[in-house]
């Protein structure tokens, strides 16, 4: 449980909840309950799971009646950030708690507590919201809908919107879709009228769109007792379950369920609720030929299911929890869509083709299979598996897309041509990239190696024929060009079109988290000694050392400011396990390697509650910034705990 002061306002909007449906689909808002983001919402259903995700029920302003006296427990900006909310119910919130997975809301109105909590059907576009009261009172809630890509605003007549009254509720419905609003006990008075101009601070700071429209399309009544709530039910389906108690006992046992399943009940809190977060990421993707496929969103609010974060993020987010037989679905979903040696990079949200563009994407899913099968012991998955492998080795051997291929002359992996970036550090802005890596990166060839290691134990386990070890070993040889001598750490990459590039970045972590035996002892404290002298904050690698030309401190401005500066100095969450990983691999101190842990407990009422979010800031105090909930931020917390 995480309680969440709500003494100071501007404190509590930066602090956003989220409750989220295990297929792509979620509720969302600041602790105020003001809309600060086009993302928020109640109800944003995955219309395509896991994507085609829409925001269909927005908002919902509660009035509570007291003897006659009104008084509102919503928040609204409108048009200026300058302006004060307009009305201000904040002020009768008493408390936010995050219990397990659900929300909770604590509102104190003339001597009258007023609850409210939100929580989702896991496995459909359905979102339930209770009220209950500690007296009578009367409560109006005024039902703001769209039908709107969760990226974008909205503006008045963008879409046309008929609202029909039926049993227990009213039908909403769009040119292309309809949608439901219940409520058994509510009565209901039908609207219809749009309301303009709300304000999006965190829009504005990100350089977006800030003002939006919302479609008022009914308010709902009713009467709070103490023996009885209301709870009213947002779905895409005709007929949800309409008993809030069965759905909400459910929810509560999958909670109980999870933790159990991980094996972590005797962790502290924060560890077990990051095993509640764990499981807000991985969701259902339908794949012909695969049983209950499925996928890991990499981030909430906006990010699909990215090939890369989901092969960093399996073993901490599946494996770590026990979640074994989704750890194998997801190992088979992206089976099926390798492609000329390469796993997808993204699945766009339009459902076009998968991308291809990445390098280490298809290397880190040999990592996963390892871990996996290290935890398992799956001897059918892996021989499933390996001609799929092999098929990999092969293409990067030969050649592949992007000038992808292996160096025969030193069993380097070469990679990258002008207009694109295949590593992790992949920002482009329209013909700029920003961060060029094309060469034979250092953590693209630790982890080309890994792969090769992992090879040659798989042949001998299957008894294949192993021509690993031998590209391996000359791998192993040929990673001693990565050395600077003149700085006493690795290049970031070497013979590229520039020539070797000295750059103080993270990626050398990987020689040392992951990269087995390639650097000498004296090399790998090298390593872990120059970044946590350079590049440790309490949250994460930075991106770039301060003490580089291009480093940027601060995240945030328009798009092409915020892209310019996301890896040169950001500090980016997810690299913390491996740099926990690679100190306790040179000097064997469990204290430090959990203390690197440490900070993310206070973390979790800070930004994204309950969970990790995507990056900070580089300079002090390391603001929190992009999606407030990242699954391999997550992931790599739980990994290196356990």
């Amino acid at each position: 449980m995480i309680l969440i002061d709500c003494t100071n306002y501007d404190e509590c909007e930066r602090r956003e909840w989220l409750v989220t449906n295990g297929i792509g689909g979620y509720a969302s808002g600041t602790v105020p309950s003001t809309l600060t983001r086009n993302y928020h919402g109640y109800l944003v259903a995955a219309l395509n799971p896991p994507l085609d995700r829409t925001v269909l029920v927005s908002k919902l302003d509660e009035m509570v009646t007291v003897d006659g006296k009104e008084y509102p427990l919503f928040v609204n900006r409108w048009k200026s950030h300058d302006e004060p909310p307009e009305p201000n119910g904040f002020e009768y919130l008493e408390s936010f708690v995050l219990d397990g997975s659900v929300p909770t809301w604590t509102y104190r109105v003339a001597g009258i507590d007023i609850q409210k909590r939100v929580w989702m059907a896991y496995g459909e576009n359905t979102s339930y919201v209770q009220y209950t009261a500690s007296a009578p009172v009367s409560i109006g809630i005024k039902v703001m809908v769209n039908y709107k890509n969760f990226h974008d605003a909205m503006k008045t007549g963008d879409i046309n919107v008929d609202v029909e009254h039926f049993t227990d509720g009213v039908a909403v419905t769009t040119e292309v879709f309809t949608f439901y609003l219940f409520s058994e006990r509510a009565k209901v008075q039908i609207r219809s009228e749009w309301q303009t101009d709300y304000f999006l601070p965190v829009e504005k700071y990100r350089g977006e769109p800030e003002l939006t429209d919302h479609f008022h399309a009914v308010t709902f009544t009713a009467e709070l007792r103490p023996d009885e709530g209301v709870t009213f039910v947002f779905s895409t389906e005709a007929m949800p379950e309409l008993d809030e108690i069965k759905v909400l006992a459910a929810v509560k046992n999958r909670e109980k369920q999870l933790i159990e399943q991980s094996g972590m009940e005797q962790e502290p809190q924060w560890i077990q609720q990051l095993v509640l977060a764990a499981d807000q990421f991985i969701v259902r993707r339908d794949v012909p030929g695969i049983e209950n496929g499925r996928t890991i969103i990499a981030g909430y609010h906006w990010f699909s299911d990215w090939g890369r974060d989901t092969m960093i993020a399996l073993p901490g987010l599946t494996l770590t929890t026990g979640r074994y037989v989704e750890a194998a679905a997801i190992l088979r979903t992206f089976a099926k869509f390798v492609d000329r040696g390469m796993l997808p990079n993204r699945f766009p949200d339009d459902n076009e083709a998968p991308e291809y563009n990445t390098v280490d994407a298809t290397l880190w899913y040999f990592e996963a299979i390892r871990a996996y099968y290290t935890m398992t012991g799956d001897r059918q998955l892996v021989n499933e598996l390996f001609p799929i492998m092999e098929d990999i080795i092969n293409w990067h051997i030969k050649g592949t897309r992007y000038h992808i291929k292996m160096d025969g002359r030193d069993g380097l992996l070469y990679a990258g041509q002008d207009d694109v970036q295949l590593t992790w550090m992949d920002v482009k802005i329209r013909d700029w990239v920003v961060t060029p890596r094309t060469g034979k990166a250092v953590e693209i060839n630790a982890l080309w190696y890994n792969a090769q290691c992992i090879m040659a134990e798989f042949a001998a386990l299957l008894g294949a024929e192993d021509v690993y070890s031998e590209i391996a070993e000359k791998t192993k040889t040929s990673y001693s060009k990565f050395w600077n001598e003149e700085t006493g750490y690795l290049f970031d990459v070497i013979e590229g079109p520039a020539g070797n590039d000295p750059s103080l970045r993270p990626n050398q972590i990987f020689a040392v988290s992951i990269g087995r035996d390639l650097l000498t002892s004296e090399q790998q404290k090298a390593v872990v000694d120059s970044c946590v002298e350079h590049l440790v904050t309490p949250y994460g690698l930075r991106s770039l050392a301060p003490l580089e030309p291009d480093y940027i401190g601060h995240y945030g401005g328009e798009r092409k400011i915020r892209d310019a500066a996301y890896h040169q100095g950001t500090v980016w969450a997810w690299l913390a396990g491996h740099t926990a990983q690679a100190h306790n691999h040179v000097y064997q101190d469990i204290e430090q390697k959990l203390a690197f842990l440490k900070p993310f407990e206070a973390h979790l009422k800070e930004y994204g509650v309950g969970t990790i979010s995507e990056i900070f800031d580089g300079d002090f105090p390391h603001t929190p910034r992009g999606t407030i909930a990242q699954a391999w931020s997550v992931a790599e917390v739980l990994r290196v705990w356990e």
